[in-house]
């Protein structure tokens, strides 16, 4: 879920590492998810879940996620925002929405909108995506021009995903999603600025229990980052995120689909350990004709 770690980009200049590592944590639910769509009819069914944001046990952040996926399309919406003693520090908030169409079994990015306000900025970030990469991308205020960052180049954005778009996977078959399958493969994601690549390995299967909602098994892959473009070779952040090898990506099942989406994100970070868990996951099946009536 990006959103809900993505607020934490506001954390004061005394805490970058800890805002950035989230952000890249919460992105790190990838595994080749067009490769995982390919089965000739996609199943329908709808998420909604509330997430916390914790350092070291304290929690910093709020957000909620919307998945709906239908037979002809998907929709993706996540919200999140600062909350206890971090909201004391800068207040913020933001919003990323993911659309696209399914075509053959095969999802098709068509749009990722993100938005973020705290109380010393805000910056909208527009990308226009198609079945072969990044289109288009617009962001306002244009950010300012820094030497030192690796350029993102056209090859680079060709087959770019959006993190939301990225964040769920389609595991083939017809045994259990919740499975090694889950985590085989990598993918490349495009936030608006940052280029990276990032690769899933099976470590477990594991259980939940949320508040509401899911309550079941999970599969728990170790996430591992490499840079690509838009990053500052040196930062403190890039060094610590490729070195990282126990970053893990927990996922959970939408009921009605063969898609998993993330429950829980765990990362070690200079300040504590970082993670973002689900408190509710409420999710059902859509029974087609209720879906069409929708459209």
């Amino acid at each position: 879920m990006s959103v809900a770690s993505r607020i934490l980009k506001i954390v004061t200049d005394r805490a970058p590492t800890l805002s950035q590592v989230m952000s890249f944590a919460a992105c790190a639910a990838v595994t080749a998810a067009a490769a995982f769509w390919s089965a000739p009819a996609v199943a329908q069914g709808r998420l909604e879940a509330k997430y916390e944001v914790t350092l070291s046990g304290i929690v910093i952040g709020k957000g909620d996620w919307l998945v709906d996926i239908s037979e002809d399309q998907y929709v993706s919406t996540a919200r999140g925002g600062t909350t206890g003693m971090l909201k004391w520090v800068s207040d913020g908030k933001g919003t990323t929405v993911s659309v696209g169409r399914v075509q053959n079994g095969q999802p098709v990015p068509a749009s990722y909108k993100a938005s973020y306000t705290t109380d010393k900025k805000s910056e909208v970030i527009t990308i226009g995506m198609s079945g072969t990469g990044v289109k288009e991308l617009n962001i306002e205020p244009q950010p300012p021009v820094v030497p030192e960052r690796v350029v993102v180049t056209d090859a680079h954005l060709r087959n770019a995903v959006d993190p939301l778009m990225g964040s769920m996977i389609r595991v083939p078959g017809n045994g259990d999603p919740v499975s090694a399958e889950a985590c085989r493969g990598g993918s490349s994601i495009f936030d608006g600025r940052l280029r990276y690549d990032l690769k899933l390995d099976f470590k477990r299967i594991d259980a939940v229990k949320s508040e509401k909602g899911y309550r079941g098994p999970v599969v728990v892959c170790a996430v591992y980052f490499t840079p690509v473009a838009g990053y500052i070779p040196g930062r403190p952040v890039i060094k610590h995120l490729e070195s990282q090898r126990d970053m893990e990506a927990w996922f959970a099942p939408v009921a009605g689909t063969r898609v998993l989406v993330p429950y829980k994100l765990v990362i070690p970070t200079p300040l504590g350990m970082g993670m973002l868990e689900a408190t509710q996951f409420v999710t059902a099946a859509t029974p087609a004709k209720a879906a069409a009536k929708t459209q």
